[in-house]
């Protein structure tokens, strides 16, 4: 079967062919899964594959970090930027409404956890977490872990889990913001290239004396959205306006406790105008969508004595979006959705006993969901809702001074569904170390399950005006997965480090679309989900960066992924086989500096009958910074340099939707010790 039928795009952009780009990753196969320029990255402090605190080059299981240097040489403002130049990482669109979700090693976002220090992030569909609903000012490093970690975080983490960590309050005070400005060109919404498009604010302040800290933080993001023609009427982008603010405080009287608030409101304002193909005509479609985030988590950190420690953290989200869409100026839909998640959770961690470190904890997670459409409710009984109660265990084993063993299991008891288990083992072991080279070998089997989302079960999903009806099913059966990773990394003298990393994710129960079992009343076909498929995912990623001199280095990563239906023996939709990333970052002097980010993404099936593919794409991006003196700095960039885009006629063309984009802002920040 050939896998690689070229399609005649508007733009045909570059051409990279698999092998060119596996020879480019190899020629680059040199770091681990950072960006940063500075290798002392290493010794960056991580919690998210083990739920403690280790260096990210002793960890057993294998982490990526976006550094906060990373998000500034990318300009990064929602949470899709920030993790776009991860080797692996796929970022698409969410079907039937604005914003991007994730997908890992080949498994749906609806596999993958998305968390904010640790809690859950509500999602924008009731089970995806859109990742420009989230801006990024206060951020200090996101975490990214791949694989199967349900035994540490529970249903949805089948895929891996994306953690944010917030900027920590350092003594003193701080404020610290970013103004900048960016412009589509000729796909302005005005029509105007020389005109400003996008708007982008933020501000921070931060103050401690030791034993109280706290922070404001506030950002905004609007754009007039853009089209490849601004005197037809569709708009490619929206018309959209962000807002979130976030206020933090903590209290650490002593060494053995400190507690904690955070409030997070995220406000947005979207517009879409598309055209809907109702033969023989085209219809003007006009939608507009407001969006409200109030999210309020607590917490405290008790140290109870030399050898005890207790982590406690509480969440309380709602999540309330209304929409309002017309055709050809007549009312189609008016539809309200009102979410709330709360979540609470309790993890007690033992000092050092022969060479072991046990964790327990407890997990309490509730969600409710009410939908309606024209003021009819969707969910089938009105609002819905459900809860789980789970337990979890870890010990962390230094076996001896080459191997480190983590063994976790988690017991989940949910409401509809039953009790659960899995259980996750992770392992290191120094191949070889001396004073300037040192190898690493981790390996990891971990069992991943996901219980229905409320939407799956509930969801009425009507579309009769387009011939189709979506009825969701209460007996749905939970998903479930076995994951094995294995890889070896290797740093030498602060020079350059690799790593290899084998994959394999083997799906039961896969919850899709019924299509074969479908039926037709009155003209309508009706369609259900079930429990129809069995998957696969397999393949390696290499990463690595290589320090030319202290102030230039090259990075660069590469992944293949065969993603397969086991049922059919097809390939799954939407899953490339071939994504690379390539970087450069560069120092001219002490104030000038510049970065090149290449990604490319090879052609992906986009029918299940594997007989339509979307083009093979090349992006590159640039930016350059120059500080005017340690507290102001100026930056100016471009994205998607060779404006590669998709063919907006064909339904099957994935590329970018946003072609050349240029901006340039400030930052400044100023801080001093009481």
């Amino acid at each position: 079967m050939n896998h690689h039928v070229v399609r005649q795009g508007k733009r045909s952009g570059f051409k990279l062919s698999p092998v060119a780009v596996g020879l480019a990753s190899c020629l680059s196969f040199f770091v681990m899964d950072t960006y940063a320029r500075e290798v002392p990255t290493l010794d960056t402090i991580v919690v998210t594959g083990t739920r403690t605190e280790k260096r990210l080059l002793d960890t057993p299981v294998r982490t990526e970090v976006i550094t906060q240097q990373e998000l500034q040489r990318t300009n990064a403002i929602t949470l899709r930027d920030a993790v776009e130049n991860i080797p692996g990482i796929q970022l698409r669109e969410i079907h039937g409404k604005s914003g991007f979700e994730v997908s890992l090693q080949g498994l749906s976002s609806d596999q993958v956890l998305v968390l904010l220090n640790g809690l859950p992030l509500a999602a924008s569909t009731g089970s995806t977490v859109d990742l420009d609903q989230y801006l990024i000012g206060d951020i200090e490093r996101i975490e990214v872990v791949k694989g199967a970690t349900s035994a540490q975080y529970g249903s949805s983490a089948m895929g891996g889990v994306i953690n944010i960590i917030t900027k920590s309050v350092q003594d003193g005070l701080a404020v610290s913001g970013q103004v900048d400005l960016g412009s589509y060109g000729k796909q302005n919404a005005s029509g105007k290239s020389v005109s400003v498009n996008n708007h982008h604010e933020k501000l921070q302040i931060d103050a401690s004396n030791g034993e109280f800290k706290g922070r404001i933080a506030a950002e905004q993001f609007r754009t007039d959205g853009f089209s490849e023609n601004p005197d037809n009427y569709p708009l490619r982008g929206d018309i959209s306006k962000r807002q979130q603010i976030s206020v933090y405080g903590a209290w650490q009287p002593s060494d053995q406790f400190m507690g904690w608030i955070d409030l997070n409101y995220y406000d947005e304002s979207d517009e879409q105008k598309s055209l809907n193909f109702v033969p023989p005509f085209y219809l003007q479609q006009h939608k507009t969508e407001d969006i409200e985030r109030q999210r309020i988590s607590a917490g405290s950190q008790i140290k109870l004595s030399e050898k005890i420690s207790v982590d406690l953290k509480a969440l309380h989200e709602s999540y309330d979006t209304q929409s309002r869409q017309t055709t050809d100026g007549y009312l189609s839909a008016l539809r309200n959705s009102e979410q709330e998640n709360n979540h609470f959770t309790a993890q007690m961690d033992l000092a050092e006993w022969y060479k072991q470190k046990w964790q327990f904890g407890v997990d309490w997670h509730e969600e409710k969901l009410q939908q309606s459409n024209n003021g009819k409710f969707e969910m089938q009984g009105g609002e819905v809702s459900r809860d789980r109660y789970e337990l979890f265990a870890q010990n962390d084993i230094q076996w001896n001074e080459r191997l480190n063993v983590v063994a976790g299991l988690r017991v989940q008891d949910d409401q509809d569904f039953g009790s659960h288990s899995a259980f996750k083992l992770s392992a290191k072991y120094r191949l070889f170390e001396n004073q300037s080279f040192l190898s690493d070998l981790r390996a990891s089997f971990g069992q991943g399950y996901r219980v229905p989302n409320l939407k799956e079960r509930f969801y009425s999903f009507d579309h009769s005006h387009l011939g189709y009806y979506v009825i969701g099913n209460e007996n749905l059966k939970p998903e479930s997965s076995d994951s094995y990773q294995i890889g070896i990394n290797a740093v030498s003298n602060n020079k350059w480090n690799a790593e290899v990393n084998f994959f394999l994710n083997d799906i039961q129960d896969l919850i899709q679309t019924d299509y074969q079992n479908s039926t037709i009343v009155d003209g309508i076909t009706r369609y259900t989900y079930n429990n129809v498929a069995k998957a696969k995912t397999q393949g390696v990623e290499l990463s690595a960066e290589y320090h030319i001199t202290p102030d230039w280095s090259v990075t660069g990563g590469y992944t293949y992924t065969e993603a397969k239906d086991k049922t059919t023996g097809l390939f799954i939709t939407r899953r490339p086989e071939h994504i690379a990333r390539l970087g450069s970052n560069f120092s001219l002097n002490d104030a000038l500096s510049t970065s090149l980010r290449l990604r490319y993404q090879s052609d992906e099936y986009a029918d299940s009958a594997n007989q339509n593919q979307s083009p093979d794409w090349l992006t590159v991006d640039t930016q350059f910074d120059y500080k005017f003196s340690p507290r102001i700095s100026v930056f100016a960039g471009i994205d998607n340099i060779f404006d590669e885009q998709r063919d907006f006629e064909s339904s099957t063309d994935f590329r970018p939707i946003a072609g050349r984009y240029v901006y340039t802002g400030l930052r400044f920040n100023w801080d001093t010790d009481f």
